[in-house]
């Protein structure tokens, strides 16, 4: 799930400032502590290959995160994709891969352990 800006509705808008909001974006229920990531990946960075061996083959860590810039596709395990680019708000739920297409800087917010659990098997995998 993503969402560009201009498509979060604004609940304030006066001079001077803007507040968009939007609503059902996830559910951080029972996860404990929370990381913040930030990320910048390169084009043609496939992360497919480092997360076999996991559940469904992918990662199994929900994500709450901005794009800044660039652009990436996710593929959920369901074999649904999305393309997220710079400017988007979004929301990976647990099942998905990332493929980036354009030089991207991303900034993530997911539950600490799940989500170390999955860059601890990536490291695994690339350390061969």
């Amino acid at each position: 799930m993503k969402i560009a800006r201009e498509q979060i509705p604004a609940k304030i808008d006066v001079p001077g400032a803007v507040a968009r909001q939007t609503g059902d974006f996830g559910d951080a229920t029972g996860l404990g502590r929370m990381g913040g990531e930030w990320f910048s990946l390169g084009a043609g960075t496939d992360i497919q290959p480092l997360l076999k061996g996991l559940q469904g083959d992918a990662c199994q860590a929900p994500h709450w995160g901005y794009m800044l810039s660039g652009e990436l596709v996710v593929t959920y395990t369901d074999g649904k994709a999305e393309a997220c680019k710079g400017g988007d708000l979004f929301y990976w739920p647990p099942g998905h891969s990332v493929r980036v297409v354009k030089d991207a800087e991303v900034i993530l917010f997911s539950p600490q352990q799940e989500h170390t659990l999955v860059m601890n098997h990536m490291l695994k995998a690339m350390a061969g």
